[in-house]
């Protein structure tokens, strides 16, 4: 005899049951969205919609990945970042909602209309597509150390229509000579062996995208020295880092001779990025 159909509310809480994250409804919702192509709206509005065979079996699948602690944008592949959707992949860091703080950050600026922007460590490329969907006119160049990291960027520039250049480099260096108006990075700012490593979603990402030093300043400090190399004349430093290191990040912007020092918090209210102006 073959097992009932399940409605999509029925299949929602079972899934609910499963998931032990932060959030088991969105993260259901999310995976039946996947699975049915249906929007979520669609989810609350027709709760009595009965599954297929087909779908239920798939949905139990990606829920049973979830619960064993798989992220969800590892799952569906995509992640949405400011108006973008981007390809994710382990290779990377999945883009965050609290890194838009740094593109909100840089649009704030005041810089000239074809400003020339690096984007160092550039991951999936978000932060650099964000910026050049906002700013047509300027020329953004983005690097990655990893070689997967930097074919992940460059086919979400193509998927997002946006003439990003992706480069392979360590921070600066294979970087061709030239200064630039913005210096824009989320480097890896986590203390070796801190907790929170083992936790979340953070289990299944790169050290090396998390991981710098016994502080977690390692390459903030590298970033705020050697930009003073290639910023022009009134250019702009702006770093994310974690919620307890804004005087520290600070106290290494002022010895290192920037001026306009500020730190910005992000939308869970927690320090998130500090800024700076080179002259």
């Amino acid at each position: 005899m073959s097992e009932p159909l399940l409605t999509c509310e029925q299949a929602l809480a079972e899934a609910c049951g499963r998931i032990g994250s932060e959030s088991p409804r969105l993260d259901a919702e999310l995976l039946l969205a996947e699975v049915t192509g249906w929007s979520r709206t669609r989810f609350r509005a027709f709760p009595e919609t009965e599954l297929t065979d087909k779908q239920l079996e798939h949905f139990r699948h990606l829920v049973a990945r979830r619960s064993m602690g798989e992220p969800i944008a590892h799952i569906l592949g995509h992640q949405d970042f400011w108006s973008l959707t981007l390809e994710v992949t382990s290779d990377t860091l999945i883009p965050r909602p609290d890194t838009e703080c740094l593109v909100e950050a840089a649009l704030e600026l005041e810089l000239p209309e074809r400003a020339r922007v690096i984007d160092l460590g550039t991951g999936t490329g978000a932060i650099a597509l964000a910026l050049l969907r906002e700013r047509t006119g300027w020329q953004v160049l983005a690097a990655d150390l990893v070689p997967a990291a930097v074919a992940l960027a460059r086919r979400n520039a193509e998927r997002c229509g946006l003439p990003l250049t992706v480069i392979r480099s360590h921070w600066f260096d294979e970087v061709e000579p030239q200064q630039f108006d913005l210096v824009i990075s989320n480097p890896p700012y986590i203390e070796e062996g801190d907790r929170h490593l083992s936790r979340g979603d953070v289990r299944h990402e790169p050290d090396s995208a998390l991981v710098s030093g016994s502080d977690g300043l390692d390459a903030i400090r590298h970033l705020v020295t050697e930009s003073q190399h290639w910023l022009t004349p009134g250019g702009w430093l702006v770093l994310e880092h974690g919620y307890n290191q804004g005087e520290a990040v600070r106290s290494l912007f002022r010895t290192a001779g920037y001026s306009g020092i500020e730190t910005r918090r992000d939308y869970g209210d927690n320090d998130r990025l500090t800024l700076g102006r080179w002259h």
